[in-house]
């Protein structure tokens, strides 16, 4: 089969991620490649057996020109394809073969105070332009399927492929560090990631320590992501983020996928406390890690992590949060073996049957 893949994702957080690991699945294949925004080539993509070949384009995702005209010289080359593949679902005008997006959640339609009703109105505007393109959507879990579903009422076939763990993180490859007293979360820093609710829940939990155990250390809460990033029209939670580096909180600021595999590895917790996701990627890293995790008790979450040893509080509930920190930080017990069920192999392999079909 000859695929054109939409590389402009490259190396991206969130998106990338998915892009890049399916992408370097694939190319493993014995289909054909067209690999959209690529010059040549890049090293980490070497190797494979798939017959690739590497189209220029600095059009910017989600543009109005990537809409409404798209360079003629490159569709004509895309033309010549099988499949589109879009590892999101930006949708460049002027082609003609089958189309297949990815939509990883409706977080916006959900949330729209996210956005704002302009930025909700343009995102949706978005997705219904990429469902009505698309011959099929795939999307990260079931939950993700529903919503698409109810929400821009979908009426296209709709294939779930979970993400996968890349292989950087897997237990075969974790790297030798020390427990410290960390407690960590990772994710962009937005409203619904529920970050408002891990910050007062954790220095709950220190009084809780430091009342049962006063000579003990406190723990520190690692927040990967910048508090200068920290969006939200809420002034109570802006002076929750400006106070919080006073109560043993770093923030990170933007670290490398080494960094934070030695930070997730030393960590005794991670905490994924959201409201809503798509998939929610950081517990398997951490898992991965041998760092137990709590998340919050989320239809998602319940779909996503069923068979692997995670401990649930009640969402949006602090003091439930506090009393979990507490028992997983005094229990310290190590992580159960369990069995890695998400691969980026399957993804791929999934995505392929589906545009074959």
């Amino acid at each position: 089969m000859k695929i054109v893949f939409d590389c402009r994702w490259h190396k991206k957080s969130g998106i990338g991620t998915f892009a890049d690991n399916v992408l370097a699945k694939m190319l493993k294949t014995e289909n054909e490649f067209l690999l959209l925004g690529f010059d040549s080539l890049p090293e980490e993509f070497k190797g494979g057996t798939a017959k690739v070949r590497c189209l220029s384009c600095d059009v910017p995702t989600f543009s109005v020109k990537e809409m409404l005209s798209f360079p003629r010289e490159l569709t004509k080359i895309i033309n010549q394809y099988d499949v589109y593949f879009s590892p999101y679902c930006n949708v460049p005008s002027g082609i003609k073969i089958p189309v297949y997006t990815t939509i990883h959640d409706v977080v916006f339609l959900d949330i729209p105070e996210i956005a704002g009703k302009v930025g909700t109105f343009v995102r949706k505007l978005f997705y219904k332009h990429a469902v009505s393109k698309s011959k099929a959507i795939f999307t990260v879990s079931n939950f993700s399927k529903e919503r698409i579903i109810k929400t821009l009422n979908c009426k296209k076939p709709i294939h779930v492929t979970y993400n996968g763990v890349p292989e950087f993180y897997l237990k075969s490859n974790a790297v030798k560090a020390e427990k410290t007293d960390s407690i960590i979360f990772i994710g962009n820093i937005k409203k619904h990631k529920g970050l408002q609710i891990l910050i007062p829940a954790f220095l709950d939990f220190c009084k809780k320590l430091s009342e049962n155990t006063p000579s003990a250390p406190l723990p520190k809460l690692v927040i990967v992501g910048s508090k200068d990033n920290f969006r939200t029209n809420d002034q109570g939670i802006s002076n929750l983020i400006e106070n919080a580096t006073s109560q043993n909180i770093e923030f990170t600021g933007f670290i490398s996928d080494n960094e934070l595999k030695v930070r997730l590895t030393q960590a005794k917790i991670l905490v994924q406390p959201s409201f809503y996701e798509g998939f929610g990627f950081p517990p398997l890293q951490a898992l991965n890690c041998g760092t137990n995790a709590i998340v919050s008790d989320i239809e998602v979450f319940k779909e996503v992590y069923a068979d692997y040893p995670v401990t649930y509080f009640k969402c949006g509930d602090i003091a439930d949060l506090s009393e979990k920190l507490f028992s997983v930080w005094n229990e310290n017990k190590p992580l159960p073996p369990f069995e890695e069920k998400y691969s980026f192999e399957k993804t791929a392999s999934a995505i392929l049957t589906a545009i074959s079909q």
